[in-house]
């Protein structure tokens, strides 16, 4: 029940109270005095319009005295208005109320026992889950006006009390009593269903009390609130006790470790969920579960880690322990775990699985990264990185990365049954190995040293055998100079599979296609030169590209004459003369062939010469050939002419690298043959005799001046070939010397110009081994004027001096083998262009002698 409000007009009450008895007026609040307008005479006893409105003669106006002040309105003469505004003007006057009802008292002690009678039984209900009796509004009233007298103090103490009794009857017991019987995950199934029945009956008591809580509490800083004393109350009374606090904190790290092993039921993942909530709301996340969660995390995963190491070979170990962290990461996010457990959990999971000794041997071992890459298992490279990197251990990859590199790339070198495919191999090797460094090491700048200084150390690697007769001359100088070789001659069709780009046929035309091809050539180009850049020496390369180059540009059979200008700038400027060569040759031609038209000579053959100066180019032997009668009285006019322009000059020919077109007349259709000089020699041979004639071997060799093996290549080619423009009696595939042959009167093809490849014969072992000997020897020379030159400058030098600087100015042509120099030191003192001394310290030294 509300208090009295004071009155505030309490003056004159008995004298207004007589007055008001009297009125004929009634002070009802919904009714108002009817006024009447009919009357123009003023009733007895009522003051006068000019009386009534002066405020300067009395000094209370008395409303009590009759109706007629009220309800007589008359009209006013101007002077009435004039004295009305002069009582105006003098100021407002006091208003007495008479006869003004006063409610009585209440006391203020016995109204708080009242509102505590009211809300006594309504939070013994709400406390025992029950219907409050009274309405939640009357008690607010109840609650607000307690704490305007000033009672909000004994009002909260009152209410704590019975919270803290509440939570005791109603919570802690039956929980108390229920631990004996239940397990960890049940008793806090039963904890959290206390916790929500607690939450739900706060929000009502903090209804209730909400002016005390806005109004009292929330400005006393060492009071809490409503919400904050239910929940220290629940924190204090249950979950501090000492039977419920180790069985709640391992019901929920039970929870955890059951979701952990993914045996955690939706049911009990909502729970663990609104337990961790709980926990933060109680204040004890910090101080009592992230602890406990953390101890027994470290034990779980101390003995996960180390059943891994020891069962899983490193890519599942990779696999496994990347996924756990990401698990755990994920694990804390989706069920709430704050910043600090999740920085701790995955802070000791990259200790544990990353940093331990033997579980970062495990992560680095040789061993186990060469499995990875032989298998070229790229995702798990990128996983180990991904684990490595979290600890800044990336550059420890360095080692067992350039170990394996050096040990595959070496069996690839000295692979002596595979020599023909080490460079598709070397160049599948790197392909392999980039690709690996951009997608799993991420384009590391540490590691892509490494490939690179691997690379070019095994790639340098000498041995003397077989492969190399007997030489420590580098084999991949070789076989870069022969793909090469293999790729400019054969264009895309010679460049294995294995090495080409991917590419899609579907949509492709002729000028496409042609056009890929080009692109394709480049591609493999660039990648050879990249292979030719990890070589020092390049001597060997040199020695035979060189030769292979010289063929190519004599017998003009190279795919892309781009390519060719690309390589020989781009691989070693020592082969720009045999460029120049035969740019010289075409002018000199051109110039012949005008000198022709100025004498009005028009030879029936179209003779076409390369002159090159010997020493750019690579000898051939002399192969003998009796040339037609034709061709010889050409070669004697351009030779005349020649040397009638350039005085003092030899021209030697080397008819074994030439090649003709050949206009044949057959039966079946008129055909021109591209062809080498030697097959035209043997075509030639035909020319004169019948279409049925048949020609021994023997005289077709004695016609051609042809030995044995060239002869029986050539006709191989023209009788056994693609082309059979010869038959063969006997049929067969081999050339004896007892076959004969005659011209093919059925031969025909869609094709009016054909070009008829010669079978070339392999690279003799002789070929072979007299290429690595001169380039051995060039070596040797060169070792020898790097010396000599070395000890003019410094006159007298250590031997060990000597050695340094030798290697250091022969290190771009490859490195030497210190026995190496010791020989060409041994041959120099022989040839007595030094002599041994020592110094004054008794170390051994040469001196130069003049």
């Amino acid at each position: 029940m509300p208090p009295p409000k004071p009155s505030r007009e309490r003056s004159s009450q008995s004298s207004l109270r007589d007055s008001f008895q009297s009125s004929p007026i009634e002070c009802s609040p919904s009714k108002r005095p009817k006024l009447s307008h009919s009357s123009s005479h003023q009733s007895a006893g009522a003051p006068a319009a000019s009386a009534m409105y002066d405020f300067s003669k009395p000094n209370h106006i008395d409303l009590t005295n009759g109706p007629a002040t009220m309800t007589t309105v008359a009209k006013k003469p101007a002077a009435m208005a004039r004295q009305i505004d002069a009582s105006v003007q003098s100021g407002p006057k006091q208003l007495i109320v008479k006869n003004l009802r006063q409610t009585p008292k209440t006391d203020p002690e016995k109204y708080f026992n009242q509102i505590l009678s009211q809300l006594d039984p309504a939070l013994s209900a709400i406390l025992v889950n029950e219907k409050v009796r009274n309405s939640i509004e009357l008690l607010y009233q109840g609650v607000e006006n307690l704490c305007r007298q000033g009672r909000a103090a004994p009002l909260f103490k009152m209410l704590c009390e019975k919270c803290k009794e509440g939570i005791t009857s109603q919570f802690e017991k039956p929980l108390v009593t229920q631990a004996s019987t239940l397990d960890n995950t049940a008793l806090l199934r039963s904890v959290m269903e206390s916790w929500k029945a607690w939450n739900s009956r706060l929000k009502i008591i903090h209804s209730i009390f909400y002016f005390l809580d806005r109004s009292y509490l929330i400005r006393s800083p060492s009071l809490p609130t409503i919400e904050e004393m239910g929940t220290s109350e629940f924190r204090n009374q249950v979950f501090s006790h000492p039977t419920l606090q180790p069985r709640i904190l391992s019901g929920a790290c039970d929870l955890m470790a059951a979701e952990r092993q993914e045996t955690l039921a939706e049911r009990d993942s909502a729970l663990l969920r609104n337990a961790i909530k709980m926990f933060y709301s109680l204040g004890v996340y910090s101080s009592h579960f992230g602890p406990e969660l953390l101890g027994r995390s470290s034990s779980y995963f101390a003995s996960w880690s180390d059943e891994k190491a020891k069962t899983l070979d490193l890519a599942l170990y990779v696999e496994a322990s990347q996924r756990l962290i990401d698990e755990e990461v994920q694990r804390c996010d989706d069920l709430g775990l704050d910043e600090v457990t999740r920085k701790t959990l995955e802070t000791y999971l990259e200790d544990l699985l990353i940093d331990q000794g033997d579980r970062r041997e495990k992560l680095l071992s040789t061993t186990g990264l060469s499995a990875l890459l032989q298998a070229d298992d790229r995702d798990a490279l990128k996983q180990l990185y991904a684990l490595l990197h979290r600890r800044d251990l990336c550059e420890r990859l360095r080692p067992p990365f350039e170990a394996f590199i050096s040990e595959q790339g070496s069996q690839i070198v000295f692979d002596e049954a595979r020599e023909q495919e080490m460079v598709v191999r070397l160049l599948n090797f790197k392909r392999k190995l980039d690709m690996v460094w951009e997608h799993s090491f991420l384009m590391h700048e540490g590691l892509a040293h490494s490939l690179r200084e691997a690379f070019e150390a095994f790639i340098n690697k000498s041995k003397r055998s077989s492969m190399t007769w007997g030489t420590d001359n580098p084999k991949p100088g070789e076989m870069i100079a022969k793909h090469v070789d293999m790729v400019l001659k054969g264009g895309l069709k010679a460049i294995p599979a294995s090495t080409t780009a991917a590419k899609d046929d579907k949509h492709e035309d002729a000028d496409a296609s042609s056009e890929d091809e080009d692109v394709e050539i480049n591609r493999q180009l660039d990648n050879v030169l990249e292979l030719f850049r990890f070589v020092h020496g390049k001597a060997v390369f040199e020695a035979f590209y060189k030769r292979d180059l010289a063929r190519r540009l004599l017998l003009n059979r190279s795919a892309s004459a781009d390519a060719e200008k690309k390589c020989g700038a781009g691989f070693t400027h020592n082969l720009e003369q045999m460029f120049k060569d035969m740019a010289l040759a075409r002018e000199e031609v051109i110039s012949y062939k005008s000198m022709l038209e100025e004498r009005d000579s028009r030879p029936s053959i179209d003779l076409n010469v390369s002159v090159l100066s010997e020493a750019a180019w690579p000898s051939y032997p002399k192969v003998d050939l009796i040339i037609p009668r034709e061709v010889q009285q050409q070669t004697t006019t351009f030779e005349q002419y020649y040397k009638a322009k350039h005085t003092g000059r030899k021209l030697t020919w080397k008819h074994s690298l030439a090649h003709c077109q050949l206009k044949a007349y057959l039966p079946k259709g008129n055909k021109e043959f591209v062809v080498s000089s030697y097959q035209a020699v043997v075509l030639l041979i035909f020319k004169d005799k019948s279409a049925n004639a048949e020609i021994a071997y023997d005289y077709i060799q004695a016609a051609s001046g042809l030995d044995d093996v060239e002869l029986k290549r050539t006709l191989q080619s023209l009788a056994c070939a693609k082309y059979k423009v010869l038959s063969k009696t006997p049929k067969g595939r081999e050339i004896d010397n007892t076959d004969t042959f005659s011209i093919n009167a059925n031969f025909s093809d869609e094709k009016y110009r054909i070009k008829i490849n010669q079978i070339q014969a392999k690279e003799t072992k002789e070929e072979n081994k007299e290429t690595h000997e001169r380039v051995a020897a060039d070596r040797a020379y060169e070792t020898q004027a790097a010396i000599v030159r070395i000890m003019k400058s410094r006159k007298t030098i250590t031997h060990l001096d000597l050695v340094s600087d030798v290697i250091a100015a022969t290190k771009s042509r490859g490195v030497l083998d210190v026995g190496d120099i010791k020989k060409n030191i041994e041959k120099l003192i022989e040839k007595e262009y030094m002599e041994r001394e020592q110094t004054e310290d008794g170390r051994n030294a040469y001196s130069y002698l003049a």
